[in-house]
């Protein structure tokens, strides 16, 4: 089993020729204006047996993209649909429209719940949202291997029941930049982070005592300031200092063999 960071939030993971991709997404633009479209990103290495969707926010969910890589029928697995009325779900809506003009195979799941596809078998496990809407993290097995994805979630008491029923992990990916976010839905806002920070990433990674640590959802010099998406200040760094000998960056693009 290997894995490769696509950028942003995206992930592939290779096992007996087959691969799944989670949060692939290659335009960012509609959420950051000034993201040009394949900017610092990169694609899936060949078809895709699977799409795993941590969450409905436009930088997570690329429908365009993943109906470039997946093959014929491949299964997209998402959380629910977002509560209440258009108002509540402003932030969930462009993602959602755009898989059902594309009529991809999605399929809603709950938490806790395994699938078997090919060779993963994957679960979806707790998460939470920084803007309340609805977000799983996923648990991929393979080869003896295991992987977490983290999507941009927050900080939480989920992690102590996924490490006793999953870990210890080879890898988990986590979010890192600890975004700050003032969006008009959303007043007032919030002055913490609604996704981890490098030192809330560094301690998931120890509860769930990964072998790798792996930070993601931070790019240099992105996304603009005036989207009202603040980045914490040098995340990758920081995250270097608290995950220790745990830390390790992946440049996007390049693989992590986690059979070595």
């Amino acid at each position: 089993m290997r894995m490769r960071r696509l950028g942003w939030a995206g992930l592939e993971i290779e096992a007996d020729g087959r691969r799944l991709v989670i949060d692939y997404a290659r335009d960012l633009s509609p959420l950051f204006p000034k993201w040009k479209p394949g900017q610092a990103l990169a694609v899936p290495s060949g078809t895709v047996t699977a799409a795993l969707v941590t969450h409905l926010h436009r930088d997570h969910a690329d429908a365009a993209a993943l109906a470039d890589v997946l093959a014929p029928g491949a299964p997209v697995l998402r959380p629910a649909p977002g509560h209440g009325d258009e108002a509540d779900n402003v932030t969930t809506l462009p993602a959602e429209g755009e898989l059902a003009r594309h009529r991809l195979a999605t399929e809603v799941v709950d938490a806790w719940s395994t699938r078997e596809i090919g060779p993963f078998r994957i679960t979806a496990v707790p998460a939470v949202d920084g803007l309340g809407d609805p977000q799983l993290n996923w648990v991929v097995q393979a080869g003896g291997r295991r992987v977490f994805h983290g999507g941009d979630t927050m900080f939480h008491g989920y992690w102590w029941l996924i490490a006793r029923r999953f870990g210890p992990f080879d890898a988990a990916v986590l979010p890192a930049n600890g975004a700050v976010v003032d969006v008009p839905h959303l007043q007032p806002p919030s002055p913490l982070p609604a996704a981890l920070d490098p030192r809330q990433a560094a301690v998931a990674a120890r509860i769930l005592d990964a072998r790798h640590a792996v930070p993601m959802h931070y790019e240099t010099g992105q996304p603009d300031k005036d989207t009202g998406y603040l980045e914490s200040p040098g995340p990758e760094e920081e995250f270097r200092t608290h995950a220790a000998e745990r830390a390790r960056v992946l440049a996007v693009g390049e693989w992590l063999d986690l059979s070595a």
